[in-house]
């Protein structure tokens, strides 16, 4: 019988005396993008000292502050409304805004103006922000998100109110709108902005990949990244084939509610950590791998594990092309059943591959240890022999 097999978070390096000095490592085998730029380095190397393999392609990177020509004017208009209520969405909008203007000469200006208002944050990271700066809070969002915390505004009252609002690089119109229907005159600052990488066609190979089925996970760690990929999918004329792969074989991962929502708006269930933190994300990218997409099976060859690409043939790992991989992926699947022809040449069909169906289970049997592990059923089809 075919059971998913659960692995330890860490392990130290062990000898298996077949294939010599491994690592049990929970996402060995599987092959995880990553669309961020900002602080993407901390979760490539959290996910490859894991095991696994990252195409990293960033969908958007921040502008640099020196090219946001609007920074220093909403800043102004803040500083001249003096508002009563001081939203913060973003622990690094925070302090990227603080750095501007000092910078511009306007940072204790700011400072004054916004320490004599009402401050709401959205997150225990904001708030940290804030308090940095010497402000402090009065609010602050059950759940982290934008909404809830305009739940508690209007509840504690806006009418009449001006309200600063500070952005993070993705304006959420209709929370603001609920503000100016509450009565609130409504300001807003974008410390940092979004822009589409110049000269990048990792995108792109991105999109491909998830297309093909050569991704496990696609992680997102912020709205418009998504937004940015759905973007470039309709440009390439394969946006629905990407869906088909999210809702298929690639597991979208969203590092919150806010992130995830144009996921969910497209159909999609993502994973999301109960704690919107990077950290959390990884650990729960882990387990679902561990719990959902690793197959082990006992043969008569001997026990089968594939994680991810990674093939174990009775201890041994085995180099699969992608077709040939998919293929015994379904074998698996099927836990000993007799698959069809037709069946195993409708899943090369949806690849595009090039090779008939005999060539393909030919060089899955030649990549084997033993090539009696996949056994023809005459006029019916292949199946594992367990």
């Amino acid at each position: 019988m075919i059971s998913s097999v659960e692995t330890p978070g860490s392990a130290e390096p062990s000898e298996d005396p077949k294939t010599g000095p491994t690592l049990d490592i929970p996402l060995t085998g599987f092959r995880v993008g990553v669309t961020s730029d900002r602080r993407s380095k901390d979760l490539i190397d959290a996910l490859e000292r894991r095991g696994a393999e990252v195409l990293h392609a960033p969908a958007l990177k921040i502008a640099p502050v020196a090219e946001d020509v609007f920074l220093l004017a909403d800043t102004r208009a803040v500083i001249a409304a003096r508002p009563d209520v001081f939203v913060v969405t973003t622990a690094y909008g925070m302090r990227r805004w603080a750095e501007a203007a000092d910078a511009s000469g306007l940072g204790e200006d700011l400072l004054d103006v916004l320490a004599a208002c009402r401050t709401y944050v959205r997150g225990p990271k904001a708030r940290g922000a804030v308090r940095a700066a010497g402000l402090n809070d009065v609010g602050i969002s059950s759940d982290e998100t934008t909404a809830t915390l305009v739940d508690l505004l209007i509840a504690d009252g806006v009418a009449g109110c001006t309200v600063a609002v500070q952005l993070h690089g993705y304006t959420d119109v209709g929370q603001l709108d609920r503000l100016r229907e509450a009565g609130a005159t409504v300001l807003t600052v974008t410390p940092y902005r979004w822009v589409k990488p110049e000269g990048e066609d990792k995108l792109p190979k991105l999109i491909e990949a998830a297309c093909n089925q050569e991704l496990d996970v696609v992680t997102f760690t912020s709205a418009p990244a998504v937004d940015a990929l759905w973007s470039t999918a309709h440009e390439m004329g394969v946006y629905q084939q990407l869906i088909t792969a999210f809702q298929t074989s690639v597991v979208a991962a969203a590092v919150g509610p806010v992130t995830a929502k144009p996921l969910v708006d497209a159909g999609l269930r993502p994973l999301i950590p109960e704690r919107y933190r990077m950290g959390a994300l990884i650990r729960l990218v882990c387990e679902h791998l561990a719990r959902n997409h690793v197959q082990a099976v006992q043969t008569q060859v001997g026990a089968v594990e594939l994680r991810g690409r990674s093939l174990r043939v009775d201890g041994l790992p085995v180099e699969l092309a992608p077709a040939p991989l998919l293929l015994m992926r379904a074998l698996l699947g099927a836990g000993g059943a007799v698959l069809s022809r037709d069946a195993l040449g409708s899943l090369l069909d949806q690849r595009g591959a090039e090779h008939a169906l005999d060539m393909t289970v030919s060089r899955l049997r030649s990549a084997l240890p033993d090539s009696s592990l996949v056994e023809t059923v005459v006029k019916r089809g292949y199946r594992l022999r367990v």
